[in-house]
C-alpha cells in the first residue's frame, strides 16, 4: 500500500503524468479517499432510498430524461458545468440556462459540476477555487437558492487535497464507485452506479434495485443523454423508463440529492 504522503504528492501533480500512469493514480486516490472518510454520516437503511442524476448536463436529459422522470412523479438531480452551456458535440449537445431554469421551474435539482469540467487533480487550488466560483455564480443566475449545493466530480476524479474546500462548500460530493451508500457514508465522496453502454449492461442495473430493497441503503445513479442513439456514456429512453418504472414499482423512495438528505433528516448543520 502506497503512503498517503506519495498518493497526495500524486493527486497534486497528476497532469504531469503519461495517460495510463495517471489513470491508475486516480484510481489509487479514490481507493484512498473511500479507506480514510474525512467525514461521517449515518445512512438511514429502513426504506431504500434511490436517486437518479445527470453530468454535464446533454439536453436530451431534459428533453427526454426529466419528462420520463416526471411522468412516475419523481424528480432527478442535473448537475451542471457552466463552462459547457450550449456546447454542440458530433453526438450530443449540453443544455443551456433556459434549460438549466426549466428544469428548476419543473422541480428538479440543480448541482455543481465545476465550471470548466476538468479533472481536479489537474487544477491548482487557487485555479480550482476560482473555477467553483465561476460556476456558482452561474447556477445562481438559473436557479438562486438558499444554503448550499450538491456537487458532482468530473470523472468521478476526486483529490485529497481538495476534500477540504468542497467539504465546505457543498452538502454532499458524488464520484463513482459502483456501491450502494449504506450506513456510515463519507458525503464528500458518495457513491453511485452509472447508468451506461451497451444497453444489456443497463437492463441489467434493476439488480442493483433488488440489493437496496433487499439491503435498504441510498441507491444514487448517474448517467449522461437519453437518447435513441445513445453516446457510450447514456442510455436510451426505453432502458431508462424501465429502471424508473422498476423503481417506483418495488416501492422505492425515487427524490433527488437534496431531497433525500433532507428525508434522511441530514440537513444542514448535522453532519
Amino acid at each position: 500500500m502506497h503512503s498517503p504522503a506519495i498518493v497526495l504528492r500524486l493527486s497534486e501533480g497528476a497532469s504531469r503524468l503519461p495517460a495510463t500512469i495517471d489513470r491508475l493514480a486516480g484510481r489509487l486516490i479514490n481507493r484512498l479517499i473511500r479507506a480514510t472518510p474525512r467525514q461521517v454520516i449515518q445512512v438511514p437503511t429502513r426504506k431504500p432510498t434511490i436517486s437518479f442524476t445527470f453530468d454535464d448536463v446533454p439536453d436530451s436529459a431534459l428533453r427526454v430524461g426529466a419528462a420520463i422522470l416526471e411522468a412516475r412523479g419523481v424528480r432527478g438531480t442535473f448537475y451542471i458545468s457552466g463552462g459547457l452551456e450550449g456546447r454542440v458535440e458530433p453526438d450530443r449537445t449540453l443544455i443551456d440556462a433556459a434549460g438549466c431554469r426549466e428544469l428548476a421551474a419543473r422541480g428538479h435539482e440543480i448541482g455543481c459540476h465545476t465550471y470548466g469540467h476538468r479533472d481536479i487533480r489537474h487544477l491548482d487550488r487557487s485555479v480550482f477555487v476560482a473555477d467553483l466560483a465561476d460556476n456558482a455564480r452561474y447556477l445562481d443566475t438559473v436557479d438562486p437558492r438558499p444554503g448550499r449545493r450538491n456537487f458532482a466530480y468530473p470523472y468521478n476524479s476526486g483529490c485529497l487535497g481538495k476534500r477540504p474546500i468542497l467539504a465546505h462548500a457543498y452538502r454532499t460530493c458524488r464520484a463513482g464507485g459502483e456501491a450502494i451508500n449504506r450506513g456510515p457514508t463519507d458525503p464528500t465522496f458518495l457513491n453511485a452506479v452509472e447508468i451506461r453502454q451497451p444497453e444489456t449492461h443497463v437492463a441489467g442495473l434493476t439488480r442493483w434495485i433488488d440489493a437496496a430493497v433487499a439491503k435498504p441503503g441510498w441507491l444514487i445513479f448517474f448517467t449522461h443523454d437519453i437518447a435513441p442513439s445513445p453516446t457510450p456514456y447514456g442510455c436510451t429512453p426505453a432502458a431508462f423508463e424501465r429502471l424508473v418504472a422498476y423503481a417506483v414499482a418495488r416501492g422505492c423512495c425515487v427524490l433527488t440529492v437534496d431531497a433525500a438528505l433532507d428525508r434522511m433528516r441530514l440537513r444542514e448543520g448535522e453532519r
